[in-house]
């Protein structure tokens, strides 16, 4: 949809939205009489015809009610009221909405549709986006969710501040986004602004937001997203992957094995083990890796973040690039401030080796994502699934626990670089595999991986019943670990590197 065909779409109001998300007659207002500043005589007539017009005192709505059953918070922009603008007291209103969710341990639901600052109150008010954005930042760190639904349209301080900050961020379909209003645009620059950038559709794809949806679909959406952050720990019988012990498989049939097309990858994985699996996009920064996969799901009762390799499709030719590191972090983010446990999901044949990846720092990349997964301050949970090879593997490997399936593997190189390098020639790559120690059996004996799911006898065969078990171990792993205290994890995550290749 274009930005054209947006205009004359007709939108939902405050009200209306209110009415669309929340349970039947389960809105409560949490508005007090607003207090204008002392306008002037224009303004003064600006703000009465906009409450005659719009039928509400201010240009946000806030209150609380049920989704589904769970109790929310929500601040909603009414945009017929001067354009959604905010001023001192529409910023007030914010504010104390967003503290009195967080002071209450509500997730909050902001929808915003607003031409940013209100001009007839100048800078004061372009300042106020400061203590909005305070306010999300407190109720972030308190681990509660802040859910962001972007609103035909969305502009300038609105958007750079309390529109752009959302654990999750989803948009209204052709909704005009951006920061710079295409009016305002047009008239300092004398031409239109290029068609079909500050469109939803158009974020989505450069990977900004995570989805476009109409806001009818926003409750079954909402709903799923808070059954996985809001998961209560539960206790998990021991599956019986957790008697499985290594089997004499060399490391070159492993690797054969992990490289057939038909095995199962982490798509199937969640298809097949997992429930309310909510792929988000991208950085929100404007990259979308298709080499990574995150998003939320939940493994039994067990809510986690994921983000692993996804594999290229027969008609790519897709590697992990920076990019795809970035959107990485962004899942370790997540966990740590929704505090979620971890998952990370290791299937590659390699980071990408090219011009574009060395400029836009591979390297550095890999370096920050084994950083931060180091000392994230979550659970976290590794699978090796199948491919383990160099630097693009090792930044999703260091866990509290590491789940191996029987054929994975995992290698500075593929083996036939190893060959390369110390043969001159890729033929030695079964010997170097061998030598190198790269599969389960020898990564299990040296204290890499803690559990193994076996294949029967391979994954690319019972793909459906493989990946079950696979989900069991994740489920148990992650219940497990939420039970311990993070200040005893983090050390103990450490500690089983710092053990790696010495004597007991």
């Amino acid at each position: 949809m274009t930005d054209s065909a947006a205009a004359k779409t007709s939108h939902l109001t405050a009200t209306e939205l209110i009415a669309v998300v929340l349970d039947p007659g389960t809105f409560v207002s949490w508005d007090e009489p607003v207090v204008d500043p002392e306008p002037s005589e224009a303004y003064a007539s600006d703000l009465l015809r906009a409450r005659a017009k719009s039928g509400v005192d201010e240009s946000v709505l806030t209150g609380e009610g049920l989704i589904r059953g769970r109790r929310v918070a929500v601040v909603v922009s009414e945009f017929s009221f001067l354009a959604g603008s905010i001023g001192l007291s529409a910023a007030d209103r914010i504010v104390g909405a967003m503290g009195r969710a967080t002071r209450s341990g509500l997730p909050l639901l902001a929808g915003p549709a607003s031409g940013g600052t209100r001009m007839q109150e100048g800078t004061l008010a372009f300042l106020s986006m400061v203590k909005i954005t305070a306010a999300v930042l407190a109720h972030r760190q308190a681990g509660l969710p802040y859910l962001v639904y972007l609103r035909h349209p969305t502009t300038g301080g609105v958007m750079a501040s309390w529109g752009s900050l959302g654990h999750v961020t989803v948009a209204e379909p052709g909704a005009l986004l951006g920061f710079l209003g295409p009016r305002v645009y047009e008239a300092l620059h004398g031409e239109p602004f290029p068609p079909g950038v500050q469109v939803a559709e158009n974020l989505f794809d450069k990977g900004i937001i995570d989805a476009v949806l109409p806001p009818e679909r926003l409750p079954e959406l909402l709903d799923r997203v808070l059954s996985v952050l809001v998961s209560p720990p539960v206790t998990v019988v021991a599956p019986a992957s957790l008697l499985v012990r290594p089997v004499a498989t060399a490391a070159w049939a492993s690797i054969q094995i992990s490289r057939n097309p038909r095995r199962p990858d982490l798509r199937q994985l969640l298809a097949w083990g997992a429930h309310e699996v909510l792929p988000l996009n991208g950085t929100g920064q404007g990259e979308n890796d298709p080499a990574l996969m995150l998003a939320m799901a939940r493994f039994g009762e067990q809510g986690c973040i994921v983000l692993g390799h996804s594999r290229p499709r027969p008609s790519q030719d897709t590697q992990m690039g920076p990019a795809s590191l970035r959107e990485a972090r962004r899942g370790m983010r997540l966990a740590e401030e929704l505090g979620l446990p971890l998952l990370t999901v290791i299937d590659t044949a390699g980071a990408a080796l090219s011009k574009e990846a060395e400029e836009g720092g591979m390297a550095g990349e890999i370096a920050r994502s084994l950083l931060e997964l180091i000392g994230v301050r979550s659970p976290t949970v590794s699978v090796l699934l199948g491919q383990g090879a160099g630097g693009g593997a090792l930044a999703l490997l260091p866990a509290d626990r590491t789940i191996a399936a029987q054929h994975a593997w995992l290698s500075p190189l593929p083996p036939e670089g190893a060959s390369a390098i110390v043969h001159r020639s890729t033929a030695f790559a079964p010997e170097m595999s061998e030598a190198q120690g790269v599969n389960v059996a020898a990564l299990h004996a040296n204290g890499v991986v803690d559990h193994i799911v076996d294949e029967r006898p391979d994954a690319a065969e019972e793909g459906k019943a493989f990946c079950r078990r696979m989900a069991a171990a994740i489920e148990y792993e992650l219940s497990t670990l939420r039970a311990a205290p993070i200040d005893a994890l983090l050390p103990n995550r450490v500690a089983k590197y710092q053990r790696l290749g010495r004597r007991p």
